[in-house]
């Protein structure tokens, strides 16, 4: 129901109409209704709240409701309350009437930029075949609720404000973990924690780049950095791919301020960036003071051998690091705990963090306590084990179901991750998603992910988040596309 605010400017349209307190209330009330301010079967307030809020008598307010019952905008029942049993009709309208005529809204240079860029959008409600998103019906959902208790009885302050740089447990475990599986040279000191990975790109464009810096892009890549590189303001230059992974060999490319990577698993096409590449990109951003931002969105995922180490871990121990890395839980644990991390190098620890507090503060204090006691107690470890079994699986079973279909869809090959690319026929993307969407099908599109022409015609399909008789349904959804 509407706050005790709205009660009041409601009631208070009516004072200079020369009515009575009762005719007041009742002319205010049909007003809302009919406007839309109040909606078909909302509940009112009592009679004794309202007449609280209002500063009238209880009698008066029992007056009015019953006259708008009388008259059909009321509907009240005995120990539930009063309810709107009006519908108006031409709601829309008369909220425009009521509303401020505006010219639209007058956007700051960099807030057209952040416009222009449409956002990031990530799968709600997860379908065959949406990317990225990891099965929540396997998640350790006793365990969770069980840590939960435990931390809240012995750490009640957790219900109030935190360090914006992180609670001080989760960073040590997240400095632990990947010291031990990526090979990272960092110490708890260095971490940032975050609500999203998005936020860490946006933290990097903003504190890093100035606009029209040069910022080298995968090609395809990640649409959720270039978004955040765009929009402060930055020169995208997309950099193509081989088996390697990211090539700037051969093009006349400008000297970057920041690279941004995927080196571990590259997204979307699912190649590991070479030792080779490694060393020299880690060379070119010394040599031109750049920063590189490693993005290691799921290499937890790894499902043929071990996965390279992290391109930090290679970095001199100089202390003079010019690699950014980051990590996110929402793949490893689930989206809505709304954590992910930085590890920064020295330098960049206090400006970040100092920025990060101007955003929003800090992450959840009992989400990032919970997280840090999940993977200190041997949870995570264990879970990940889990997932792992179970996501290779079902890409065993998606490769299978695909089989059949390769003569126009063909799969391409991927050592991890929580999806997989598959290309088209040029020119058929468009109509295949269409024919697809009519199925109730996801196909994320591959041709989106490119910042320049040619364009490669594809779906990213995932299947994570589905068991094995709900990859071979979608499949064989598919299968009735036929060829174009």
């Amino acid at each position: 129901m509407p706050p005790p605010r709205l009660w009041l400017q409601l009631f208070e349209r009516q004072s200079d109409r020369g009515l009575g307190r009762r005719e007041q209330l009742c002319a205010s009330l049909r007003q809302a209704m009919l406007g839309g301010e109040l909606v078909h079967q909302e509940r009112l307030p009592s009679s004794r709240v309202l007449a609280a809020d209002l500063g009238l008598s209880r009698v008066t307010v029992e007056a009015a409701y019953a006259q708008l019952e009388a008259e059909g905008y009321l509907r009240r029942q005995t120990g539930r309350g009063s309810f709107v049993a009006i519908e108006a009709q031409a709601r829309p309208a008369a909220r425009r009437a009521l509303a401020p005529q505006a010219a639209g809204p007058t956007l700051s240079q960099r807030g057209q930029a952040i416009a222009a860029t449409g956002g990031c959008e990530d799968p709600r409600h997860p379908r065959a075949f949406e990317a990225g998103s990891p099965d929540l019906r396997a998640f350790p959902l006793e365990t969770w609720r069980r840590l939960i208790n435990q931390r809240l009885r012995r750490e009640p302050g957790l219900l109030g404000y935190g360090d914006p740089q992180g609670h001080e447990d989760l960073r040590a475990a997240i400095a632990g973990y990947l010291r031990q599986s990526r090979g990272l040279r960092c110490s708890a000191e260095q971490v940032l924690v975050l609500t999203s990975s998005q936020q860490g790109l946006q933290l990097a464009a903003s504190m890093l780049l100035d606009a029209g810096d040069t910022v080298w892009m995968e090609e395809p890549g990640y649409r959720g950095a270039s978004t955040a590189f765009a929009a402060a303001g930055a020169r995208l230059q997309p950099v193509r791919l081989d088996p390697q992974g990211l090539n700037p060999e051969g093009a006349a490319l400008p000297a970057p301020r920041l690279i941004y990577l995927t080196p571990s698993h590259q997204y979307p096409c699912g190649m590991a960036l070479s030792l080779e590449r490694r060393l020299a990109l880690l060379a070119l951003a010394r040599r031109e003071q750049a920063w590189i931002v490693e993005d290691d969105y799921d290499s937890e995922f790894h499902y043929e051998g071990r996965p390279m180490p992290a391109l930090q871990g290679l970095e001199e121990a100089d202390g003079a690091g010019r690699v950014i890395y980051l990590g996110t839980f929402s793949k490893v644990l689930f989206p809505s705990l709304r954590l992910a991390y930085m590890v920064l190098p020295p330098a960049l620890v206090a400006p970040l963090t100092a920025a990060r507090s101007v955003q929003d503060g800090h992450s959840a204090q009992l989400a990032q306590a919970v997280t840090a006691d999940f993977i200190g107690q041997g949870h995570f470890a264990a879970h990940l084990r889990l997932m792992r079994s179970l996501y290779r699986q079902r890409r065993e079973v998606l490769l299978e179901a695909l089989r059949p279909l390769q003569a126009w869809l063909l799969p391409q090959p991927s050592a991890g991750g929580l999806q997989l690319a598959a290309l088209l026929p040029e020119g058929g993307e468009a109509a295949l998603s269409r024919a697809a969407a009519s199925r109730g099908l996801a196909t994320p599109s591959l041709s989106r992910l490119y910042l320049s022409a040619p364009r490669q015609d594809g779906w990213l399909l995932g299947y994570a988040a589905l068991t094995p008789a709900e990859i071979r349904s979608a499949a064989r959804q598919l299968a009735l596309l036929g060829a174009p």
